[in-house]
């Protein structure tokens, strides 16, 4: 057999989670500087995580983001037709000013019913009566297993807890979101506006049922920028097409995706309006920190060793080239074979081949990193070698040549191994 590794070399030790991200995969920084904080980097948030005792080992599992003054609210939820109470009670909520975001790992509230939406929003109340406020005022997000109700009793006597531990320095709110995840994942920049230094934050998890439909799981990003919601809205939208949109590592797109930012004006600059100068750097920065979880993300996925990245060019439409991009990506075949560092070039045709994008497989060109493989169709057997020392390595590029028009798109993925089946067996229990 080709493949010589063993189940015992693949421990989540192993993975490619340390390795520099590709430069080609970013937004890169114009307007913006790059900053190490999470969702307390920006002015007047703070957040919390603690033990409700829902993990085991009392690991921290519920967390709470609170911005000090009413924020804006912008949103991307999954498209899964099953919604969990937590995505339904997001999407009501999204449109008021919202104080502050409660989250817990280890049970999803998903295809818990009309008791699951009483649960949230019974612990929104609970919440909004330590700041006197209304539960309207407040979001929920969960993650974990679905079919089960909340343990609410457990969340409720923890929400004190979560209160009295709010800080601007906390780091363990995002350790308390993570599932299947290895390592918390951050990003944060600043930026000059009008004048003021605006700050961006982030956390995420994710790392198991990640697929390119409004996928991450749970993300937040938090801006003490002043911006109404619709414009905020319009520039999340926008980073999340060229991040989480962009990226898939088994193909499943969760019940409980949730992406929520959150701008307070604290940082007092002059309103950014659409098509400004701020806009335009503003949606830089969010792009850059919305990129750096997405590969967080990819990188940590469950039983992952490699990440590579399957561009097309030449694609009559945009939507064909992401067509063609998510097929290869989303392939088990391809998955399989570049885990098993096996150089099977048929499994990319073959999938490019059914994604339902416009091409002619005679004109069709494909390169293994810098290794042009084939060229209008045509297999240049003298690059095997060299396209396979490429595919042995931890993060490389496959580019498909369509040469059937001018637009390009791109997809993030990783390889499916042997510990993703094994973490995914034994999930729920």
């Amino acid at each position: 057999m080709k493949n010589t590794k063993k189940v015992s070399e693949l421990s989540r030790e192993n993975t490619v989670r340390f390795m520099p991200p590709p430069v080609s995969w970013f937004q890169q920084p114009a307007g913006f500087v790059p900053a190490r904080g999470s969702v307390t980097y920006p002015e007047g948030f703070l957040s919390s995580g603690i033990s409700a005792g829902l993990k085991k080992k009392g690991l921290p599992d519920v967390a709470l983001l609170v911005s000090e003054k009413s924020a804006v609210a912008a949103g991307c939820f999954t498209t899964n037709a099953v919604k969990a109470a937590p995505v339904v009670v997001c999407r009501r909520h999204l449109a008021n000013p919202i104080h502050a975001v409660l989250m817990n790992a280890k049970c999803a509230n998903s295809y818990t019913g009309k008791e699951g939406i009483e649960d949230a929003l019974g612990l929104l109340s609970d919440l909004a009566s330590f700041f006197g406020l209304h539960r309207k005022n407040f979001m929920v997000a969960s993650t974990g297993v679905i079919g089960e109700r909340l343990p609410v009793a457990k969340i409720r006597s923890s929400l004190s807890g979560l209160v009295m531990h709010l800080s601007h320095q906390d780091t363990q709110a995002a350790r308390a979101i993570m599932t299947t995840d290895t390592v918390e994942k951050t990003a944060a920049c600043r930026m000059k506006i009008s004048g003021r230094e605006v700050r961006i934050g982030a956390m995420a998890k994710g790392a198991g049922m990640i697929a390119p439909r409004m996928a991450t799981m749970l993300a937040f990003a938090t801006t003490d920028a002043v911006i109404r919601r619709p414009l905020l809205q319009k520039a999340l939208d926008e980073a999340v097409g060229l991040s989480f949109n962009r990226i898939t590592v088994d193909g499943d797109t969760s019940t409980n995706d949730t992406i929520l930012c959150l701008a307070n004006g604290t940082a007092g600059n002059r309103e950014i309006t659409a098509g400004s100068p701020g806009y335009r750097i503003f949606l830089r920065a969010l792009t850059w920190v919305c990129q750096q979880l997405a590969w967080k993300v990819v990188s940590d996925g469950e039983g992952v060793t490699k990440v590579f990245e399957v561009v097309v060019e030449g694609a009559a439409s945009r939507q064909d080239a992401v067509k063609a991009g998510r097929a290869v990506a989303c392939s088990p075949l391809v998955k399989t074979a570049v885990f098993g560092e096996d150089l099977n070039w048929g499994r990319i045709v073959n999938a490019a081949g059914y994604s339902g994008a416009a091409f002619d497989p005679s004109r069709l060109d494909l390169w293994i990193g810098d290794v042009n493989l084939l060229r209008k169709g045509r297999l240049a057997r003298d690059r095997l070698a060299a396209a396979d020392r490429i595919i042995r390595k931890p993060f490389f590029s496959v580019r498909i040549g369509l040469n059937n028009g001018k637009e390009t798109d791109r997809v993030l993925t990783t390889d499916f191994s042997y510990d993703y089946v094994r973490i995914n067996a034994d999930y729920r229990s």
